[in-house]
């Protein structure tokens, strides 16, 4: 706090005075001395010995005023670093003592109580919730005071890699070891760079690092992540072929050579993540009006085209190329070659560079759609190219603990996009046609779409049952996690692993796009739907609560929805493959509830019809649960009895609601799961008839918040009894909605 910062300053105006000199003694050296080498009179072998050592003293002047120079810029920029490290320090030692704070020379930060009033000092003392909150206050500004201070001392540490990279001559630079440094760099982060790249080429190699070696890495990647120079710089000096090598090499260190250490090797290999994400970090591109364009719109594409050719985009470029490169390289990985035991098939087989690649990756952040985009599409150039590529031997589910691993990189890859919601529905855009091709590609709709199957299975056969042969590939257990959430995040606009949205989701066009075009694709599969996308279809169609509800209802959209007018028939057929697993069926029947909830409380719309909706809503989810029971030879329950609600995973798909609007939700998810109770408990089955004889509570539910919103109505113009006539009304409706949807499937 009391260094005079102001000598860097001076000390950068003499180094560069001391370079000037360096060049009036080049100027004269080459005149007075050199030169007489190159006078015609002086000839032979006295003369060639003397003009190469002459010529390497001259050189010994020019690297010298480089070296000069260098040292001069960087002491500049260490002197706006600390100037602003210290400010920020200073900032937060102010608004610490703003806040009843005090703050010691000594950076110890404490609760001031001398300010204190009479009164105050005495509630503080004998009121204990005071203190702790006081404790909690007091640890925030001293982490953030401790904050500060280590990060001048973390810059204080980068200036002194740099003046040591300085002064240190590159290998082939002249003959003398100890001579100047004529390549000398005048940025803190390239040297900065240069360090961790030394370090991450040892660990790339196999060689032994000492644990100082990587707290250094793991401290300069954590620091400089967000610098796309060092990001650019650090990556440049690897290449991708040794970032893979890098970062399966922490893999092994973190899950089988090294386990105490699991977590340093992780965090290292977490900002190895974030600088790749800075490195190929692509513009915001914004159009005359600074309005930002949306990835994947033809704007954005000329945008981005026009930008590849720029110098900007060097680095993008030649990085992408070299994944290309050795994406399909097969590359050493513990997790791979010893995911099967010795003596079995599939030991010592190799990982694939974009396997790897896609690992990494998912320990990052803030990619660039646009990078993720292009990187998935080379994966699935390779898988076209070469099929079965990524297949292997072993489990890499969470069950064996090995879902670290992205054995699909593909799916890997989509779930690093599903991240962001507007690269998502860029990308899989039916509304473009290579959109469209993605789409229905890894859907599986039409010829030549993508095979899931990336798992060897074996079987022993021979006499002794000692010969292990091949038996062909099926899908991994956790197939098509990627697909689904980057499905999910396309089609609602939400990332399905983020925050809950604020607000109702608003939809894109391209989010009603995908939407749509996913519900055809997967309606006209059947029962052969991926059993992986059930879920996500449930909270697809619960953010779309309004057109789904109204596509069960068989009604116009309501609540002014600028949403998509839905097929009912293919609604149907969704609804019944999702009803084939109990907890997709759960997530999509509560998420209905919230609908039914909003729709009786709209008072824009004639009574009866909010409640006939809901009775036909409730019949067509009750029919499309029969038949997918029936189908699978089910005796129509499941296997184990509703005591909770799945709102939990709905959280970030319903629109916002107020409290007794949730309220009326709650209440309707709780009688349904009665419904469901009785079900279990008494074995019940069906011949999918007298639906409401089975819905008891949760049509009442209905008929109860119905009521309350139009009991004035009800009692002067239709004479329904809040618990007998509205039951029976609803009943009826619901009855009737088990009968539509059934003509939706045919006489089965």
């Amino acid at each position: 706090m009391t260094t005079d910062l102001g000598k860097l300053t001076t000390a950068a105006a003499t180094w560069d005075g001391m370079a000037k000199q360096f060049k009036d003694q080049e100027t004269a050296y080459g005149k007075d001395v050199h030169g007489i080498t190159l006078r015609p009179t002086f000839q032979g072998v006295s003369q060639e010995a003397a003009n190469r050592r002459f010529g390497l003293t001259l050189d010994q002047y020019k690297y010298a005023q480089a070296e000069a120079k260098a040292i001069a810029s960087i002491l500049r920029e260490a002197h706006t670093q600390f100037v602003d490290l210290r400010k920020k320090l200073e900032s937060a030692r102010d608004d610490a003592i703003a806040k009843g704070m005090a703050v010691s020379d000594q950076g110890v930060v404490t609760y001031d109580t001398s300010k204190l009033s009479q009164g105050e000092r005495m509630a503080y003392v004998h009121d204990p919730d005071y203190q702790e909150s006081v404790r909690k206050t007091v640890g925030s500004w001293q982490e953030l005071i401790d904050r500060c201070v280590s990060n001048v001392g973390d810059a204080d540490k980068n200036v002194e890699i740099a003046l040591q990279g300085v002064v240190t001559p590159p290998d082939g630079l002249g003959s003398n070891p100890k001579g100047f440094n004529g390549k000398a760099m005048n940025d803190i982060e390239k040297y900065e760079a240069k360090e961790a790249d030394d370090i991450a080429t040892r660990v790339a190699n196999g060689e032994k690092v000492s644990a100082a070696d990587l707290a250094e890495l793991r401290r300069v990647l954590t620091e400089e992540k967000g610098n796309k120079e060092f990001s650019q710089t650090f990556l440049d000096g690897l290449g991708p072929d040794r970032v893979i090598k890098l970062t399966n090499r922490f893999d092994d260190l973190a899950y089988f050579d090294d386990t105490h250490h699991k977590s340093t090797y992780l965090e290292i290999n977490g900002g190895l993540a974030d600088v790749l994400a800075t490195a190929t970090k692509v513009p915001d591109f914004k159009d005359a009006n600074g309005k930002h364009l949306r990835f994947g719109t033809p704007a954005y594409n000329e945008a981005f085209t026009a930008w590849t050719k720029t110098k900007d985009a060097r680095f993008y470029n030649s990085w992408r190329r070299g994944l290309r490169e050795c994406g399909d390289g097969a590359y050493d990985l513990k997790v791979a070659g010893e995911s099967v035991g010795k003596d079995f098939k599939g030991h010592g087989q190799r990982a694939r560079g974009y396997q790897s690649l896609a690992t990494l990756m998912q320990q990052g952040h803030g990619f660039s759609p646009q990078f993720v985009a292009d990187v998935t599409d080379d994966m699935i150039a390779a898988e076209k190219k070469t099929p079965d590529i990524w297949d292997l031997y072993g489990r890499f589910d969470k069950k064996d603990g090995n879902d670290w691993f992205a054995n699909d990189p593909v799916d890997g890859a989509l779930e690093i996009m599903s991240r962001n919601p507007e690269g998502s529905a860029g990308y899989l855009d039916p509304g473009t046609s290579v959109g469209k091709e993605r789409l229905d590609y890894l859907l599986g709709h039409g010829h030549g779409s993508r095979d899931w199957n990336i798992t060897n299975t074996t079987a022993w056969s021979g006499h002794g049952q000692d010969i292990e042969r091949d038996t062909g590939d099926v899908e991994d257990s956790d197939n098509r996690q990627g697909l689904g959430d980057v499905l999910t995040a396309a089609a609602t606009g939400v990332d399905p692993h983020g925050p809950r949205p604020l607000g109702p989701t608003s939809h894109s066009d391209a989010n009603n796009r995908v939407f749509v075009h996913a519900l055809d694709v997967l309606s006209g599969q059947g029962d052969d739907m991926p059993a992986s996308l059930r879920d996500d279809m449930a909270k697809i169609m619960t953010n779309h609560g309004h057109e789904t509800y109204a596509a069960m209802a068989d009604t116009e959209n309501r609540h002014g929805s600028h949403g998509p007018k839905l097929d009912r028939s293919q609604v149907m057929d969704i609804t019944k493959q999702i009803s084939r697993s109990q907890y997709s069926y759960g997530l999509l029947h509560e998420g209905m509830n919230y609908a039914i909830a909003d729709d009786l409380h709209d008072r824009t719309r004639p009574p009866e019809d909010t409640l006939g909706d809901a009775g036909y809503a409730v019949g067509f989810m009750e029919q499309a649960r029969y038949e997918a029971l029936k189908s699978d030879q089910h005796d129509y329950t499941w296997d184990k009895a509703w005591s909770y609600h799945v709102v939990g995973g709905l959280i970030n798909f319903v629109p916002e609601f107020g409290d007794g609007l949730q309220r009326g939700v709650d209440a309707l998810t709780t009688a349904w799961i009665m419904d469901e109770q009785k079900h279990q408990a008494d074995k019940l089955t069906s011949d999918s008839q007298a639906t409401y004889n089975i819905r008891q509570n949760q049509l009442n539910a209905i008929a109860r918040q119905w009521y309350s919103v139009n009991s004035d109505w009800a009692s002067h113009h239709t004479g329904y009894s809040r618990d007998d006539g509205v039951y029976k009304m609803i009943a009826a409706t619901a009855n009737d909605g088990n009968a539509r949807a059934r003509g939706l499937l045919g006489d089965q």
